[in-house]
C-alpha cells in the first residue's frame, strides 16, 4: 500500500540540495495510526465485552459471539465488494471443509474467552492469555510432531511459572472462569497449529482477512443453533434492554463492529511492520489493556498478581527470541 506525497516544494537552491523527507515521515505517521487503531480496537472490544457480560449484566456470551461473527462476515463481504481485489474462493469442497473446521475452533475460542470475562477481571484474563505460546508449542508437538529447540522449550518455563504466581495472587480468582480462559487460550493456539496443517500448500493459503471472510459465516451457522439451545431467552432480553436503555443497541453494534476492526487492523499492522516490531507491540498491548482495565473497572490487584504477569510477559519475549535464533 504505497504512500504518495503531494507536499508543495518551493523552487530554490536549498530545496534542490536537501529534498524534504516527506514520504518517510508520511509512512511513519501512517504506521503509527495503524498501531493506534489496532490498540484501540483490541482494547475497546475487550473492555466492552467485560462491561456487557459483567458490569452491565448481559449474561449471554454465546449470543454476543454470534453478533461478533455476524459483523465480521457482513463487513468482510462489504469490504471485498468495495475492493478492486476480490478474494479467491475455496478451490474444492475439501478446502471449504478445512476452513469450516478452523471456523469452529475460532468460534470456540471466542465463546470461551467471552464466558471467562463474566467471572474474571481483564487483568487476569490477559495474564492467562499471554500463555498462548506455551499451548502452541505443546499442540504443535502433539498434533503435528513439530519439535522446537531446547532453548525454546526452556523459555516457556517462565511463561507458565508467571501464570501460576499470578493465579495464587489473584483476589478475584474464579475456577470456572479460569478453566474457560485456559480453554480459550488453548483453542487459539490450536487454530494456529491447524491452520498451518490444513492450509499448508501455497495454492490453499489465504491471507488473514480472506480467511476471516470464509470462517465467520461458518461460525455464525454454528452459533445460531447454539444460542437458541443454550440461551433461549436472549432475544426477549435484548428487546427488554433495548426498550429500557436505547443505548444498549448502540453498544452492541459498536462492540460487534470493533470485533471486525480488530482483525482488519491486525492484518494491516502485520503487513506494515516487521515480525520483531509486531511481537514487541503485541506484548505492550497486553500491558496497556491491563492498566486501562484496572483504571476503569477498579478491580483489586496484588503485587504477586502483577509480578506473575510480568514474569509471563518476560517469558513470552524470551520465547520469541529463542524461536528467532533457532531458525
Amino acid at each position: 500500500m504505497g504512500q504518495e506525497s503531494h507536499a508543495f516544494v518551493p523552487i530554490s537552491a536549498a530545496s534542490a540540495e536537501a529534498p524534504a523527507p516527506a514520504p518517510a515521515a508520511s509512512g511513519r505517521l501512517f504506521t503509527s495510526g495503524l498501531v493506534a487503531a489496532w490498540y484501540a480496537s483490541n482494547i475497546g472490544v475487550l473492555l466492552l465485552n467485560k462491561f456487557l457480560l459483567s458490569t452491565y449484566g448481559f449474561r449471554y456470551p454465546v449470543f454476543l459471539t454470534a453478533c461478533h461473527m455476524s459483523a465480521c462476515a457482513l463487513l468482510s463481504y462489504a469490504a471485498a465488494a468495495a475492493s478492486s481485489r476480490l478474494a479467491a474462493p475455496p478451490r474444492s469442497r475439501g478446502q471449504l471443509a478445512r476452513v469450516a473446521v478452523l471456523g469452529a475452533v475460532f468460534c470456540a475460542s471466542v465463546v470461551a474467552g467471552n464466558v471467562s470475562l463474566r467471572y474474571l477481571p481483564v487483568s487476569f484474563n490477559q495474564a492467562v492469555g499471554a500463555t498462548t505460546p506455551f499451548f502452541t508449542a505443546v499442540l504443535a508437538y502433539a498434533v503435528a510432531a513439530r519439535r522446537e529447540a531446547c532453548a525454546t522449550y526452556a523459555a516457556l518455563i517462565p511463561v507458565v511459572a508467571g501464570v501460576v504466581i499470578a493465579t495464587g495472587g489473584e483476589p478475584s480468582f474464579h475456577l470456572f472462569g479460569f478453566i474457560m480462559c485456559i480453554s480459550a487460550t488453548a483453542a487459539r493456539a490450536l487454530k494456529t497449529v491447524l491452520q498451518g496443517i490444513l492450509l499448508s500448500s501455497e495454492e490453499e493459503k489465504f491471507n488473514s482477512m480472506d480467511l476471516l471472510r470464509y470462517m465467520a459465516p461458518a461460525a455464525v451457522i454454528l452459533l445460531i443453533p447454539a444460542t437458541l439451545i443454550m440461551e433461549r431467552d436472549v432475544l426477549s432480553m435484548v428487546v427488554v434492554l433495548a426498550r429500557e436503555d436505547p443505548s444498549f443497541i448502540w453498544i452492541l453494534l459498536c462492540n460487534s463492529s470493533l470485533a471486525y476492526f480488530v482483525n482488519l487492523t491486525n492484518f494491516l499492522v502485520t503487513k506494515h511492520t516487521s515480525p520483531l516490531t509486531l511481537q514487541v507491540l503485541g506484548n505492550a498491548k497486553g500491558a496497556v489493556a491491563v492498566v486501562v482495565s484496572i483504571l476503569i473497572f477498579r478491580n483489586p490487584v496484588t503485587f504477586m498478581g502483577m509480578l506473575g504477569y510480568g514474569i509471563t510477559v518476560a517469558g513470552v519475549v524470551l520465547y520469541g527470541e529463542a524461536k528467532k535464533r533457532s531458525k
